[in-house]
């Protein structure tokens, strides 16, 4: 019987241990932890994803400052804002919600986050020094991952991973810790040639191409452990999973896999720039 890595569940333990950090954190420092999250324009799916975070924020005890700024905002005004956030002494980490409309540079606005405040793990710098095995906020999805393969101590050392994605948010960062942890990676995409012999010979498989079912479920061996980190409209993911359930080792559903574990790791991250934040301050005192 397959185990289901229930973020879901997982996602609560993690912050009701939060809610204990945050509660400590407040008995020192007369302000909450705060959360800046921006939303540029006026998409659905993103409002709906702030809004959780925010929710997020508020079950664990941080407070949420939430930054919304229309469709037409330039490139520089977004700039301008991240700065100024920045700067904020009470604020210790920044989300600028992805994606932005098409005419602003979100590179260059995901990598103006102080790699203090990147508690999304989204900047440049960020994912250079999570590369390197340095200290650094992992992007907030595949890290998730990482915390949810660990709650069910699922060994990885020396299996075969194969990542379907190559998103600088999601694929690539996925692979890099996947590869920290001792996997011999493989990094695939929607144009691999020979996909499913590749997938066939994978111990886990990552789905992270962010096309609905586009890995099909005879493309996967029985027992390997199997992520998929996509979600789409009708609660699909990346992978065909429903003809996996009975011959894998183990399967992150869709939805309450991966989604959950993205914010907790989020919220996580944010409490641990807080702590890290009062650190330096008595530091500095």
């Amino acid at each position: 019987m397959a185990i289901i890595l229930d973020g879901k569940s997982t996602s609560k333990q993690i912050e009701a241990q939060l809610a204990l950090r945050v509660q400590n954190l407040r008995s020192i420092r007369e302000h909450p932890p705060v959360l800046a999250t921006i939303l540029v324009g006026a998409d659905p799916a993103s409002a709906t994803y702030v809004r959780m975070k925010g929710e997020a924020c508020r079950r664990i005890g941080m407070e949420s400052l939430p930054v919304h700024l229309d469709t037409e905002t330039t490139t520089e005004q977004l700039l301008a804002e991240i700065q100024r956030l920045n700067e904020h002494p009470d604020v210790h980490g920044i989300l600028l919600q992805h994606p932005v409309p098409a005419h602003i540079d979100e590179r260059a606005c995901f990598d103006a986050i102080d790699a203090r405040k990147d508690v999304d793990g989204v900047g440049c710098l960020g994912f250079g020094r999570m590369s390197m095995g340095l200290d650094a906020y992992g992007s907030a999805t595949p890290q998730g991952i990482m915390h949810l393969l660990a709650a069910y101590d699922l060994a990885l050392s020396g299996l075969h991973a194969v990542v379907v994605g190559r998103s600088p948010i999601l694929g690539k960062p996925m692979a890099m810790m996947l590869l920290a942890a001792d996997c011999t990676v493989t990094i695939c995409h929607s144009r691999t040639q020979n996909l499913p012999k590749i997938l066939r010979d994978a111990d886990l498989v990552v789905g992270a191409v962010g096309k609905p079912r586009f890995i099909q479920a005879d493309w996967i061996r029985d027992q390997a452990i199997v992520v998929d980190a996509g979600y789409h409209p009708g609660g699909i993911g990346d992978i065909d999973l429903d003809p996996l359930k009975n011959r894998v080792r183990a399967y992150t559903p869709v939805p309450g896999g991966v989604g959950p574990m993205t914010i907790a790791t989020l919220m996580l991250q944010a409490v641990m720039a807080a702590e890290r934040s009062l650190q330096q301050g008595r530091i500095q005192d």
